[in-house]
């Protein structure tokens, strides 16, 4: 099946599979050695080599969706992104980033480069004048995550992928909140797709990952650091993942219908003091959004009104799941301050324009009926605890 016209599903479902030879079982056997011959075989096998069997072949499946070449898995969405940011970047080279980004990573660039003696400049906006300006005649990578963690802004991928030819620099992007499904940043120019494949590709909240996809001559070049961090999967987790891959457009497309259905709800609801979801209207970027995504995600965030205490509203939900990750099947919610964004300061995070009030909401497959039935709810019970105090 190597057509460029394959179905989405398909490729979810057969592209990788690992036939089984012996028994004919209808998904693909799991390799759980760490040993493999070194002699008379033509690949040379190990675990921190990122070949052993379920692997590669999960990693075709990855690349397929992706449109890329040739893909890497990882032990988790951290481990990726590290490494590949180190596997382009030298002592005295310079990154332009989004300042917008998953606190983790912010958190990388703040507290490691220095130490590598790597540059680093972080853009307040999302506009493209905002990335030039802070290129630098050492700029090696700009790097960006759209729609970006939790606030959900959308930044023009063609147009930093342009930009950034024009200067010889390679781009990167952190493409988990819009999956493969929504996003194909290589389509738009871009060099290197990232991924937590905690999130979306995995999908049931019960495996850490992470991705790269790229050029073949990319992703050899991550490689020969990746091999030496260590940071490989382990093969029941990659079977897992590729099993879990086989649903993802069934799972990603039921949690965007629903998404957009909560935006639009909790948008006109009178205890709601703002909305985050690029599928809005009412997004600034909506425009962009739109040209450039397939589907608008599963993920999106929301305000309270004042005086309505977000840490009472969660622990009064019933259906909702107060958890710390995203993208399953089930719906949770969180608050950034606490989670996702608690390694940055106060100061950072009100630059960015994340309030301790703001709640990321995760959408899953449940009915939206069932989702607005428990988020009225536990608003309701909580303005009658504020009433009673």
């Amino acid at each position: 099946m190597n057509s460029k016209n394959t179905g989405f599903n398909t490729i979810c479902t057969h592209i990788g599979e690992i036939e089984d030879k012996q028994f004919k079982g209808a998904i693909s056997p799991i390799y759980l050695s760490t040993s493999y011959a070194f002699e008379d075989v033509d690949i040379k096998r190990y675990p921190r080599y990122f070949n052993t069997p379920n692997q590669e072949a999960l990693c075709k499946k990855i690349a397929r969706l992706e449109k890329g070449e040739s893909s890497l898995i990882f032990g988790s969405g951290m481990a990726a992104i590290s490494t590949t940011l180190l596997a382009f970047l030298r002592k005295g080279d310079h990154i332009v980033l989004q300042r917008t980004l998953y606190g983790g990573t912010v958190n990388l660039v703040n507290e490691e480069f220095s130490k590598y003696g790597i540059e680093y400049s972080f853009v307040d906006s999302q506009d493209i004048s905002g990335f030039e300006e802070k290129i630098k005649e050492n700029t090696k990578v700009i790097y960006i995550e759209t729609p970006s963690n939790p606030l959900l802004t959308i930044t023009d991928i063609k147009a930093i992928s342009e930009l950034a030819k024009k200067k010889g620099i390679i781009t990167m992007i952190d493409n988990t909140f819009a999956s493969p499904v929504n996003q194909n940043p290589i389509e738009l120019g871009i060099d290197i797709v990232l991924h937590s494949a905690t999130k979306y590709l995995g999908g049931h909240s019960d495996i850490l990952a992470g991705a790269v996809v790229s050029s073949e001559k990319n992703i050899e070049q991550i490689f020969h650091l990746a091999k030496n961090l260590g940071g490989s999967l382990s093969d029941f987790t990659v079977w897992m993942l590729e099993r879990s891959i086989k649903t993802l457009g069934l799972r990603v497309k039921q949690q965007n219908k629903n998404a957009k259905k909560m935006a639009k709800w909790l948008e006109k609801h009178e205890d709601i003091e703002a909305v985050y979801y690029p599928g809005l209207k009412s997004h600034p970027d909506y425009e962009i959004a739109k040209k450039q995504m397939k589907g608008f995600g599963g993920m999106l965030s929301f305000e309270l009104k004042k005086g309505l205490d977000a840490s009472k509203f969660q622990k009064e939900l019933k259906l909702i799941k107060s958890s710390m990750s995203l993208a399953g099947v089930e719906s949770t919610i969180l608050s950034p301050t606490l989670t996702s964004h608690a390694l940055l300061t106060e100061e950072e995070r009100e630059h960015q324009g994340i309030k301790d009030g703001l709640l990321r909401f995760s959408v899953g497959i449940e009915e939206k009926e069932d989702l607005i039935s428990d988020i009225q709810q536990a608003l309701e019970k909580i303005k009658i605890l504020e009433l009673e105090h």
